[in-house]
């Protein structure tokens, strides 16, 4: 009986142990977002993949900097720090096997999931401005939300929710899962190959990116207050 309990309590304590060291990573990863160099320094490929699968799968990604990340990782690809080509089917995969998996989500959730209370890990108002988007654009949206941030986490959600054929949604995923992240990669791969010490420089290049990413969405929102207001003078 004593050996039971001792062997129990080991247990235990690893248990314990294991969770703490899961949490000491998170804590260490979230306070390297601050930083994307040093974040891809530290997680190297493996980092990266995480990061690409939970932004267009987990809907708790949804703050994650895909764009700015891509361009960073394709920057250090031109100093050598990482393979470009490595980089790109690894990442693409990560791209399309997450849409997957947020495609999934929707089709066992149903319309239930838009009756959900908003939460700090479950963002209802970026959820229905996808429908929203989704509705506009139709299939296209899973292309196109690949260059949106927010939406893009969303996009394969409301996909799975509306039962997009799925063999069409495979389509769609593949072509701007590869598309988003060549785009990206490449972005930062041909600066660092053309402009000399751009490195030196990847806030600035990271605060582009950002400004560039967030523009299409800043746009349409003016756009459609502006056609809502047209309307009201009617």
């Amino acid at each position: 009986m004593a050996e039971d309990v001792g062997i129990t309590s080991v247990a235990e304590a690893e248990r314990k142990g294991q969770t703490l060291e899961i949490i000491d990573h998170l804590i260490e990863f979230f306070h390297r977002l601050s930083s994307l160099d040093d974040l891809i320094r530290w997680g190297g490929y493996v980092g990266l993949a995480c990061i690409i699968f939970a932004e267009t799968g987990l809907l708790v990604g949804f703050f994650l900097p895909g764009d700015s990340l891509l361009v960073t990782a394709g920057l250090f690809a031109a100093k050598g720090d990482l393979d470009i080509t490595t980089l790109n089917v690894l990442l693409s995969a990560m791209a399309i096997i997450g849409d997957t998996v947020g495609y999934a989500i929707g089709a066992k959730a149903g319309p239930k999931l838009f009756t959900r209370e908003k939460s700090l890990f479950f963002a209802k108002d970026h959820l229905l401005r996808t429908k929203m988007f989704y509705e506009k654009y139709g299939g296209k949206t899973i292309v196109i939300a690949r260059f949106v941030p927010l939406i893009r986490t969303f996009a394969p959600v409301v996909a799975g929710v509306g039962q997009m054929e799925y063999r069409r949604f495979v389509a769609y995923n593949v072509f701007g899962g590869i598309g988003w992240v060549f785009s990206m990669t490449m972005t930062g791969y041909l600066l660092g190959r053309l402009i000399p010490d751009i490195d030196q420089h990847i806030s600035k290049v990271v605060i582009v990116v950002v400004i560039l990413s967030i523009l299409p969405g800043v746009i349409e929102f003016f756009r459609e207050r502006r056609a809502r207001g047209l309307k009201g003078q009617v």
